[in-house]
């Protein structure tokens, strides 16, 4: 009612504008159409405006009545062509509908309804405020006027938001931008100052409702499906509709058997699906809403506090933390007090992390400025949604307060939950070529429908029976049990992967695991072991290093700074009395032993401050006890022990690469500081004379050979700081001036399998990057250890810096040297058992590649923005990714992918999910978080999984195109075979359909599929599409040997002597048989043939056609190099020997009951002999044409080569090895075809940067980032003399 006067102003409006407005009108609807949402995103999306068209939905109304709803179940598959078919075009200011669209390769369409909500503002970071304040502009003002008239809810006035919905976030309509965008929360454009300033406070009742009204419940809702929901949506998938055609097809045709058979099958699937689909939503249900809805303190505007639920809470809310922790219901920073923190939802490791306040810029005289709050850079400060606060530390009367910057799906445990609820599609070649050969199947089809039809026409069939018999044709040509006889090989290969531990969410992804050649593998505990080991230390004393010692905990050095340093300098915590926190303080306070000891509730409330974290060593380690004879201590008193408060801490920081204490032994007047991090930023800390000479090269020395190493250093504090200065002062002014005590040398060990595992795949020809959060030299090291890495093999590193004082981003080049290994450790992989190449598929005729690239997250960040055209080659040749953020290894994925690499993800942790999730293949190690987004999660945590799943996945694949080609020719066997009998009016009996489709189809599909996969990886890769030469040809050849063999049956019948139309007092067996020929003719006096079934061109094609089938289906099913030889699969082999023998007699044997149930007639002993015979060649002309000539030629040529235009010869197998170079020796004249373009990207540039004198970078080079005023891609390489 309210939009009438409204749309009726707007008509008269538009009436009265003169023909050049209504030009520019046209041309802004133009221009709007290219308006983007999330631009830059990784979901962007192209937004049209549409409003319903009354003249267009009649329209759409009638086609739907006319098809019979098939027009509706079209515009409900193509949600473009439903919009367009209802609507008409529109701006976005005015329309009523949306239309979007994805803008990466997949250009997939979805559509949204506009709404409008009413609110008293239109942002809702701004405080309501009246209308009138609020709208300039004319038009709002009309509207909100005409929308007023009609509102009797009282004087208050209202303006209109229009918004829609798409993937669980709102869009809300937004003035400056004439489109719209996502509303953020505090997470955007405000200043660190600002949130201490203007969002401390909290807010007023009206103020959070006025938000809330925009921000929606704070709730990560995965509403799990009703089952008639559910079933509805797998019902009217397009094969299902195909099969509902073809089953009310069937029954009409009185084929009731069959019919039933494929009602049963589909029911059985459905229900199959349905179970899957919902318990993946119920156990991600389940996950978000174990403490999604909790009771929350929040602080008000006038300092009250109010319990309301965790749902309430919007942006700008202020959280009171509990002393005994909580699970974080949304995104928020904290504003006063200390938080410890479980994140393993967002890094995979259950480490406690401690949280402090956000620094207010207006109280720090030396801040640099007021940066913008941003969660990913302030996490240290950050409480992200779904993780867990174990407890707060806090002063005496101060509370623990969090400002909301975020809640429901903008949080990061929603952007999670959002990967996971609507993923990107995965490309798969196979997927695609199905589609289009079905398509290829409909065209066949449809030819047959028009020869039946005018064949029909010319001899004067009965309408009805030419209707029947037409559309038969296509249900012969497309056979409806396709979908499930794929699916069997799947279900088979996912029973064998659970047997062997691997869990799968989505069984359509192990076809594509067949296709992965590259694999990505997080380093901490999937590659390693998961904690760290202290190896040992070294020591600094007066500027030289000392002997490496194994043990820190002897009695000589416990009053060691050394060992003062290692006990106080970390963030180790008690709760619940166990001592917990990073792996690496862990291992490093257990090696010296010493006891922790914290201040209680209670003795910090008397104090009113913050006790200090005692430290002391265990007694037996101190040499004697002196009591303290200093009683003016500033903190407290203190036994007669030798103990260290550590006064102040400054946490570790990964900007700075360090962590800082400030301690004091008890009992003494100064102070100590510690710090801890990196060698070569303590390094820079310390005095130049306190650093040994040698530095450097003992430090290489240990990161080369994959150690993990801490330096320490110290330093007197001056008396002139007392415990208040300390507490406000600036860690710069501590960390300087320090002397360096020397270096802990920590340990990851490999796991035991790595070696093995990747050993295995490089020998497959399958490509392994390393991506981890660790360090890069360590990253490095780890992957020669465990052989990704040869030893003869140069590493590049390439440190990329952005943008700075002027200059435009670089990229200097380093080779990383080669360092003798350690003696007790030798290469997992021997060069000479592997060819030497980072690009596995490169052609052997040309030069081998024998460098890798390694990286940080920082510098993968900077070459993604500013060096574009660089990230194709360095992803090509780049082994190590360290210091990856969550959000970066699933950009690296993407980037692979984007060289048409199939890609493999391998990791452990939650921060690997979407990484997990984006891969074509991604295995979790983990059963917790990253489990739900991986397709695959292995209960064994270690990669043995993976050429586990490639092998399955292998056979899998092959097992589908065995499926696949088995049924096209069973389609074109028995569409040849009714065109044939089409031709002198006649058909297959309903009981030979039967026959063939139950006895023989069904059985054999299901049965074949069960070959289990090759026990080895090997170098040959199966095809990844149908539309590929050797399947083609395979399929092809095959048709036309059983076109020929059926044709020249038919044919070869009508010339025998004893020829003749059959009748039912035809008597062709008498020659033979008169007791045959006598109940023969007895039989088929009595029943009437309508539909003329029987005949001998019937009978002759039937016989031919079922043996057709047992040919085809030992023809294809296929073992080696990918599933386990035929023979092994005893279910197959026995039904197929028995098929054979049961046809085989009841040809040769002919009796009454089978006869006359199949509608068969009895021909010439001397004919069925002959029929053996055109069997038996028909068998041995296809096994050859397939396994020799097939396979000799075309699989060495085309198939052992990487399908996306690789034309290598495989890498040779021993058993295979005099046959293959037989083949290689054949075959040498033909490889001409190497100087044949790739289709894939990687391999057309690895030819490329093969013969491109410029690549790979000189040592010590700089490339430069383009300047603005260079033209496009113009790079500068200069040399650093």
């Amino acid at each position: 009612m309210g939009t009438d006067p409204q749309t009726s102003c707007i008509f008269k409006q538009r009436s009265s504008i003169p023909e050049v407005e209504k030009f520019h009108v046209t041309l802004n609807m133009e221009k709007e159409e290219k308006k983007l949402v999330n631009k830059g995103e990784e979901d962007e999306m192209e937004i049209y405006g549409y409003n319903l068209c009354r003249w267009k939905l009649v329209l759409v109304a009638v086609g739907v009545l006319c098809t019979g709803g098939f027009l509706l179940l079209l515009l409900y598959w193509m949600p473009a062509w439903r919009v367009k078919a209802t609507c008409k075009r529109t701006t976005l200011k005015d329309c009523e509908v949306v239309l979007l669209r994805t803008t990466d390769e997949f250009r997939i369409w979805f559509c949204a309804k506009v709404r409008i909500v009413l609110s008293l503002g239109t942002s809702p970071l701004q405080s309501p405020a009246s209308p009138q304040d609020k709208v300039s502009n004319g038009h709002s003002i009309h509207v909100f006027e005409n929308l007023a008239e009609e509102n009797k809810n009282g004087p208050q006035k209202y303006l209109p938001i229009r918004y829609f919905s798409h993937h669980s976030v709102k869009y809300f309509w937004n003035d400056a931008v004439q489109s719209f965008d996502v509303i953020k929360g505090l997470d955007d454009s405000v200043s660190c100052s600002s949130i201490h300033a203007d969002h401390s406070t909290g807010l007023t009742k009206v103020v959070h409702d006025y938000r809330k009204l925009f921000y929606g419940v704070n709730e990560i809702a995965v509403k799990v499906p009703s089952i008639f929901k559910l079933l509805i949506k797998e019902v009217l998938n397009p094969f299902y509709i195909f099969q509902l055609f073809s089953v009310i097809l069937w029954i009409t045709d009185e084929y009731y058997y069959y019919a039933l058979a494929i009602v049963v099958m589909s029911v059985i699937s459905i229900i199959s699906s349905l179970y899957t689909i919902r318990k993946q939503y119920v156990i991600l249900h389940d996950m978000v809403a174990a403490h999604s809805i909790v009771r929350v303190s929040v602080s008000r505007a006038n300092q009250e506090r109010e319990e309301i639920l965790s749902t309430d809470l919007v942006p700008g809310d202020i959280m009171l933390i509990p002393s005994n922790g909580t699970i974080m219901p949304c995104d928020a920073v904290l504003v006063s007090g200390t938080c410890i923190v479980n994140e393993s939802l967002l890094t995979g490791e259950s480490v406690p992390v401690t949280k402090t306040s956000l620094p207010n810029p207006a109280e720090d005289p030396k801040a640099t400025g007021d940066e913008v709050y941003s969660p990913e850079t302030h996490k240290r400060h950050t409480l992200f949604c779904g993780t867990t606060v174990i407890q707060t530390r806090f002063y005496s009367g101060e509370l623990v307060k969090a400002a909301v910057v975020r809640t429901g799906f903008s949080t990061s445990k929603g952007q999670l939950i959002r990967s996971i609820l609507y993923p990107k599609p995965t490309d798969f070649k196979l997927y695609k070529d199905a589609y289009m050969f079905l398509l290829s199947l409909v065209v066949v089809a449809g030819i047959g429908f028009i020869y039946t039809v005018v064949n029909s026409i010319l001899n004067k069939v009965e309408v009805h029976i030419i209707i029947i018999e037409s559309l038969d044709i296509i249900t012969i040509t497309v056979p409806p049990a396709l979908p499930a006889a794929m699916t069997a090989g799947i279900v088979y290969a996912q029973r064998r992967l659970k047997k062997i531990g691997i869990f799968c969410i989505s069984p359509q992804r192990i076809n594509i695991c067949g296709q992965l050649n590259l694999v990505c593998f997080d380093k901490t505990g999937t590659l390693t072991e998961d904690g760290l080991d202290l190896w040992g230390i070294q020591r600094v004393e007066n500027a030289r290093f000392l002997l490496p010692e194994e043990r820190a905990c002897s009695e000589g050095l416990v009053k060691s700074p050394f060992v003062a340093c290692m006990a106080t300098c970390h963030s180790l915590t008690k709760i619940e009395g166990v001592l917990s926190g990073d792996p690496l303080d862990l291992k490093m306070f257990e090696a010296i032993g010493w006891i922790l000891e914290e201040a209680t509730e209670e003795e910090t409330a008397l104090h009113n401050r913050i006790m200090p974290t005692v430290v002391r060593p265990p007694k037996q380690l101190l040499p004697e006890s002196k009591p303290a004879t200093d009683q003016d201590m500033e903190l407290f008193e203190l036994p007669t022990t030798y103990e260290i408060g550590i006064v102040r801490q400054f946490p570790f920081s990964s900007a700075l690469q360090r962590m800082c204490v400030i301690a004091r032994v008890l009992g003494e007047k100064k102070m100590d500081a510690y710090v801890k991090g990196a060698p070569e930023v303590i390094a820079s800390l310390c005095k130049q004379e306190t650093v040994p000479v040698d530095f450097e090269s003992v430090l290489e020395e240990y990161t080369k050979q994959g150690f993990r190493v801490i330096a320490l250093a110290h330093r007197k504090v001056e008396s002139k700081f007392t415990w208040h200065k300390i507490q406000n002062i600036n860690r710069d002014a501590i960390e300087s001036n320090m002397g360096f005590l020397g270096l802990i040398i920590m340990q990851n060990k490999l796991k035991q399998e790595t070696p093995a595992v990747l050993k295995d795949l490089h020998k497959a020809s399958i490509r392994t990057v390393m991506v981890t959060g660790d360090n890069m030299l360590t990253a490095i090291s780890v992957a020669r250890d465990c052989g990704m890495i040869l030893p003869q093999d140069k590493v590049i590193i390439a440190e990329a810096l952005p943008p700075r004082d002027g200059q435009t981003a670089r990229i200097n080049w380093h080779y990383a040297d080669t360092l003798p290994k350690r003696t007790n450790s030798s290469p997992a992989i021997k060069s000479e058992d592997i060819p030497i190449k980072l690009v596995q598929d490169s052609l052997e005729d040309l030069q081998m590649t024998k460098y890798h690239f390694a990286m940080n997250g920082k510098s993968f960040a900077v070459i993604q923005e500013h060096f574009q055209d660089l990230v194709p080659k360095l992803v090509l040749h780049g082994t190590v990714f360290a210091r990856m953020a969550p959000d970066q290894k699933t950009q690296l994925v993407e980037a692979l992918q984007n060289v048409d690499y199939y890609v493999g993800m391998c990791g452990d942790g939650a921060n690997d999910c979407g990484a997990l999730k984006r891969a074509h293949g991604g295995i979790s190690l983990s059963e917790l978080e990253a489990s739900v987004a991986s397709p695959f999660t292995s209960r064994t945590p270690s990669i043995s999984c993976v050429p586990n799943l490639i092998r399955e996945g292998r056979a899998a694949l092959i097992t589908s195109f065995c499926v696949f080609k088995f049924m096209a020719l069973y389609s074109i066997i028995q569409y040849f075979s009714v065109t044939l009998l089409y031709s002198i009016l006649s058909n297959l009996g309903d009981f030979q359909f039967l026959f063939i489709d139950l006895a023989i189809i069904l059985v054999v599909v299901f049965t074949m599929s069960l070959n289990p996969a090759w026990k080895e990886l090997v170098a040959q890769r199966p095809p990844s599409g149908l539309i590929s030469g050797p399947l083609l040809c395979s399929v092809l050849s095959q048709m036309v040997i059983c076109i020929a063999f059926q044709a020249m049956g038919f044919v070869w019948v009508k010339q025998q002597p004893w020829y003749e139309s059959w009748t039912p007092d035809s008597d062709a067996c008498n020659l033979s048989s008169a007791t045959d020929t006598n109940s023969s003719s007895h039989g088929n006096q009595t029943l009437h043939d309508e539909h003329n079934i029987k005949n001998y061109e019937n009978t002759t094609v039937f016989f031919i056609s079922s043996f057709q089938y047992l040919i085809v289906a030992i023809v294809f099913s296929k073992g080696k190099p990918f599933r386990q030889p035929c023979y092994k699969n005893l279910l197959f082999v026995f039904s197929v020997i028995f098929l054979y023998i049961f046809i085989s007699v009841i040809m040769l044997h002919p009796t009454e009951v089978i006869d006359s149930s199949l509608e068969l007639v009895c021909v010439p002993y001397q004919w069925r002999v002959t029929l053996v015979v055109i069997i038996i060649i028909n068998s041995v002309v296809s096994i050859l044409v397939e396994n020799v000539f097939l396979d000799m030629i075309l699989w060495k040529v085309v198939f052992s080569r990487d399908k996306q235009g690789d034309c290598r010869l495989a890498t040779p197998q021993p058993p295979q090895e005099a046959a293959d170079r037989w083949a290689a020796c054949f075959l040498m004249p033909l490889f001409s075809c190497r100087k044949k373009t790739p289709q894939a990207k990687y391999m057309h540039l690895a030819q490329e940067l093969l013969v491109d004198p410029e690549w790979p970078p000189k040592p010590r080079t700089t490339t430069e980032a383009k300047a603005p005023t260079q033209e496009n891609g113009s790079r500068h390489i200069i040399t650093v003399t």
